[in-house]
């Protein structure tokens, strides 16, 4: 179904809400859109709602499965404000959200929903995973200008690194840090200082008064751990090639950059084992 607004589909449609997991997608322009929404869906999300303009042209059977709402990510701040509303909206619903051309990969996602693993992570008396986002990048920029492809996807397979996380009285925070790595690493010239960081709080329980930052960060301190005190906990990877779009739309990068490739480039093979192999999430105590 079709809203004009994400106020219309709250007055109508906020019941909806009330079960999750729900996944929140916003399209930033249309490149792999449908594949986006697919994958979502396979992985066990109750309902979609994607935020998406007006031109996006979608098949008819996905038009039909998702909460489709007219929207403008290019807007200052309206990403934030949009997850925010919505969490407003859904006290106690396990929520994702993420971007086309993005894809989550949670442990054992082959054989185990995004239900199953929430279910987990609410046992273990967490309320939000911590997520990386992982890189991704064409083989070839000649044969695709605009960096994408999922058949010719690739990753870096090290190059990534953490430092500890300081609060505003510049004292270290308990079980945060900050994450480094991939194009946002190598290319770092080309990108602003605020956005270097790869780590997202990308799945996580709504509740009265939480709010999220510009930096993907929570006002809940606790949401930004990434365990509890006492044990390892989940993570999970977001599978992104947004960073690698933007560098190859970027009029002061496009043509900087003449491939993405480097020593410890390697080929994504678009299962949760080469992501944990690669330390790029962990499973924690779900076994």
């Amino acid at each position: 179904m079709r809203y004009d607004s994400l106020t219309q589909f709250l007055s109508s449609s906020a019941k909806l809400l009330s079960k999750g997991p729900i996944a929140l997608i916003f399209v930033e322009d249309l490149i792999e859109v449908e594949s986006t929404i697919r994958h979502h869906q396979q992985a066990g999300f109750r309902a979609l709602l994607v935020f998406a303009p007006d031109e996006l042209d979608l098949p008819d059977d996905l038009e039909g499965s998702i909460h489709r709402i007219t929207f403008n990510c290019s807007a200052s701040g309206a990403v934030v404000d949009a997850v925010n509303t919505v969490i407003e909206a859904a006290p106690g619903t396990w929520i994702y959200y993420g971007f086309n051309a993005e894809y989550l990969f949670h442990p054992f996602c082959e054989t185990r929903t995004v239900g199953e693993l929430l279910t987990f992570q609410t046992e273990e008396r967490r309320d939000a995973v911590l997520s990386y986002v992982v890189d991704l990048y064409a083989d070839d920029l000649e044969q695709f200008p605009n960096a994408v492809s999922l058949e010719h996807a690739c990753l870096d397979k090290s190059g990534y690194y953490a430092n500890g996380r300081k609060g505003t009285d510049g004292n270290p925070l308990e079980r945060q840090l900050d994450f480094f790595g991939g194009l946002r690493w190598r290319f770092e010239e080309h990108v602003p200082q605020n956005g270097h960081k790869i780590d997202r709080v990308s799945l996580f329980k709504a509740k009265p008064g939480l709010k999220l930052r510009a930096n993907h960060t929570f006002n809940d301190e606790e949401y930004n751990t990434y365990s509890c005190p006492w044990h390892h906990n989940i993570t999970v990877a977001v599978a992104s090639f947004r960073t690698a779009k933007a560098l190859k739309t970027n009029a002061g990068s496009k043509h900087d950059i003449r491939s993405f490739n480097w020593h410890n480039t390697t080929k994504f093979q678009w299962n949760s084992q080469q992501l944990l192999d690669l330390g790029l999430m962990e499973p924690g105590q779900w076994f």
